[in-house]
């Protein structure tokens, strides 16, 4: 995944390194690219960017978009991945933000989010938090993680689509389907407009309407990829 761009804003040990060495060849010989909007990837200072979620194999596909265009991504992982073996050793030596749900350590993990956009990085969010449930595969109901830490941290909220991963991989399924090569579709919108809401109190009107717009914004971006309607306009904040 490496790109031939500058690093911004990334810390990126030898345990990044190690995944880029791997993914990379692998991800290129399987995969077709569609990637459109990058440049919104590539403006300075820390971004928070967040995606649609189809498959267990989409966080591949999106830390290779960001790598190549020059952002190496920080993920909100949940915390039960950092447990499993070599997987948590390569999760923690790339720096990657473990989330722990349902615990007063949830905060930390908001925190740890706003710093490292504070500090340049890119920190990708799925804002539905776990895989859609949509049978169609628009995106599901959203929490309000993402807005939370952009309207924070102050750091403008990209919002990311892709489509295509889920013939690779299907959602909640563990079999790879690699042959014949799928092309996968990337468009990465503008920022979020969020000027309006970023002097207001950070209460759960604010972080509702934020999020509103965010997956409005994700879900413009997926009907162009797909070429066809949501079944919904937007996801509910919740």
């Amino acid at each position: 995944m490496a790109g031939s761009g500058m690093r911004q804003g990334g810390r990126v040990g030898p345990a990044m390194w190690f995944v880029v060495f791997i993914l990379k060849p692998f991800l290129t010989v399987f995969t077709r690219r569609d990637w459109q909007g990058t440049e919104n990837l590539r403006q300075r200072g820390g971004v928070v960017i967040a995606a649609n979620h189809l498959s267990w194999f989409d966080p591949l596909i999106i830390s290779h978009v960001l790598w190549d265009n020059g952002r190496p991504p920080r993920f909100l992982a949940k915390d039960t991945l950092f447990e499993v073996p070599v997987v948590g050793s390569i999760l923690r030596g790339a720096c990657q933000i473990p989330v722990v749900r349902g615990s007063q350590n949830a905060s930390k993990s908001v925190e740890a989010a706003v710093r490292s956009a504070q500090a340049g990085e890119a920190v990708l969010v799925y804002p539905e938090g776990t895989i859609t449930k949509d049978p169609n595969l628009w995106p599901s109901a959203a929490k309000s993680g993402a807005a939370r830490i952009a309207l924070t941290s102050g750091r403008p909220l990209v919002p990311l689509a892709h489509w295509g991963v889920q013939e690779i991989m299907g959602p909640y399924r563990k079999e790879l389907r690699l042959l014949p090569r799928k092309t996968i579709h990337v468009l990465v919108g503008p920022p979020v407009d969020l000027d309006d809401l970023r002097e207001l109190p950070l209460n759960l009107e604010v972080l509702a309407e934020a999020t509103r717009r965010l997956m409005a914004d994700i879900t413009a971006l997926l009907e162009r990829v797909r070429g066809e309607s949501a079944s919904h306009s937007d996801a509910e904040a919740v």
